[in-house]
């Protein structure tokens, strides 16, 4: 089940986003990899400046996490991690699909360049990159 996040949630968000965050450890470049690799307050920026979280709820336990940030005229898909435990089992698809579903702006997409499977899911998804200058 898809659904939106609660305040009451923020923990687990925060602990979802730093276990599938170690898939970027060796990954991005070293100034940029922190431990944790999202910190309690720079979770909560986030979310302060505008960052909805949805959930995939399996059993009643948070699965994996996308954000959604509304811009003026387009909408951001920000920090979609799923749980080591439970990857490539849809769960990242489903909360595509289902924030693609929530919005009519175009959709951009920003990732590390060197995470080549999350660029390769979002082309799998009929996402395509685009040129910094675009």
């Amino acid at each position: 089940m898809i659904r939106h996040c609660l305040e009451s949630d923020f923990q687990t968000i925060y602990e979802i986003i730093n276990d599938a965050a170690k898939a970027y450890r060796g990954v991005i470049p070293r100034d940029s990899w922190l431990e944790p690799y999202m910190s309690t307050d720079a979770l909560s920026l986030e979310i302060k400046n505008g960052i909805v979280f949805w959930g995939n709820e399996q059993d009643g336990e948070l699965t994996g996490v996308m954000g959604i940030q509304d811009k003026i005229d387009v909408t951001l898909i920000r920090h979609a991690y799923v749980r080591t435990k439970v990857q490539n089992q849809g769960i990242g698809t489903n909360l595509l699909r289902h924030l693609e579903q929530i919005t009519e702006k175009p959709i951009l997409i920003g990732t590390w360049e060197n995470a080549t499977w999350a660029i390769s899911f979002y082309q799998k998804h009929g996402y395509r990159l685009v040129d910094r200058a675009e």
